[in-house]
């Protein structure tokens, strides 16, 4: 058995999301998170694949090495569509919901930190709660964060690189 859920799985989940997703929104609430993150001394990648084939929609990682998840959610639908993201607990130190001021966020599960955010800026309401990562897997995801990094900063100054973008 594979870590990862059947492919009729994954695109029903996928359909589902997609079709409750605010991308609008989302780029928004993805923007304020990630100027949060900076000012907490996180850099921040979005889309990226975990070790079980799920793709988070933030990792940020601290100067300390410290691994957050921040799943992003534009609309009730969209929170509710998703089933996967307690999936994301064992790729992350803190696994935490970013979803606009409006949001009803006592729906989002209090075991979670909770970020507010719009377009410009972002506010940690609530930290998530710690649950450290082993060695290997903190290594592995370092690891995962620096190439992605690297593959996507060569695939925009050098679009011939022959590196496929998602």
């Amino acid at each position: 058995m594979t870590d990862a859920p059947s492919s009729a799985t994954n695109n029903s989940d996928a359909l589902s999301a997609g079709m409750a997703r605010d991308t609008t929104r989302a780029c928004a609430i993805l923007r304020g998170t990630q100027r949060l993150l900076r000012s907490l001394n996180f850099e921040s990648l979005s889309e990226v694949s975990l070790g079980n084939g799920r793709r988070a929609d933030i990792l940020a990682i601290s100067g300390t090495g410290e691994a957050w998840i921040v799943e992003i959610k534009s609309s009730i639908a969209d929170f509710r569509a998703d089933l996967k993201w307690h999936e994301y607990r064992d790729y992350c130190d803190g696994l935490l919901f970013a979803v606009a001021p409006d949001f009803p966020n006592e729906i989002l599960p209090a075991d979670t930190g909770l970020i507010l955010a719009d377009a410009y800026a972002g506010e940690l309401i609530r930290a998530a709660p710690r649950h450290a990562l082993s060695p290997a897997r903190r290594k592995a995801l370092a690891l995962s964060f620096a190439r992605t990094a690297a593959m996507r900063l060569l695939a925009r100054i050098d679009p011939g690189a022959g590196i496929a973008m998602e």
